[in-house]
């Protein structure tokens, strides 16, 4: 009732609670909440780290009011595509793979693989899958840095966002994958209604910000 008085006076208050993956919770959402919070100072940010799965469960239960997922999947909520972002491959650098310019699926097919466990949907997997390609995957790991540092230790090949990959310390062999491989980045959400003023406006102010997102 209190944020409802708030939302009724303006948006002096709130908490705006929000699912999230690795790569969106390091490279886009500090500097949103940052400049957002420079115009509501009140306004409170609760983050939930997830997937593909986990992430549409908690809007539906309520635990978050939006999150990040890939738009494709079937959640029977309310989904808005956000952009594009490209996928690539990361190679320990003893690997003879790290000598070349480039690798494809088939290359990285032939190769012991860490899987990014996303949940319901892997763009890696689906990539692989309409190649006619099985990987041999050794590990499924839910952390990206986790993978790049077991890709440093030689254990295998990964294919993992390019945004998470742009800053790292890891000693690993970053390359392109021909055919590109592209995920699209959404957000899932309550219907209008049920979202509170805070998250109603920080979604808009998102969506303004599209361009400038890496």
């Amino acid at each position: 009732m209190e944020e409802k008085v708030d939302e009724i006076k303006g948006l002096e208050t709130g908490v705006i609670r929000i699912g999230t993956i690795s790569s969106i919770s390091c490279h886009w959402l500090p500097k949103l909440i940052k400049t957002f919070q420079e115009k509501y100072p009140k306004v409170e940010f609760i983050l939930h780290q997830g997937d593909y799965t986990t992430i549409p469960e908690w809007v539906k239960n309520g635990e978050v009011d939006f999150g990040f997922i890939n738009p494709d999947v079937k959640t029977g909520l309310d989904t808005e595509f956000i952009k594009t972002g490209e996928l690539r491959a990361v190679i320990p650098q003893t690997s003879v793979l790290a000598k070349q310019s480039y690798v494809r699926l088939s290359d990285l097919a032939q190769e012991p693989f860490l899987q990014l466990e996303e949940g319901i949907l892997s763009e890696p997997m689906e990539a692989f899958h309409r190649a006619g390609l099985n990987p041999d995957v050794k590990l499924c790991v839910h952390d990206d840095y986790s993978i790049m540092s077991m890709v440093e230790s030689g254990i295998g090949v990964s294919i993992l966002p390019e945004l998470v990959l742009r800053k790292t310390n890891y000693n690993v062999k970053i390359l392109p994958i021909k055919p590109v491989i592209k995920r699209k980045i959404g957000i899932v959400k309550k219907d209008k209604e049920s979202l509170s003023l805070a998250s109603q406006k920080f979604i808009k102010y998102l969506f303004t910000k599209v361009d400038t997102l890496p």
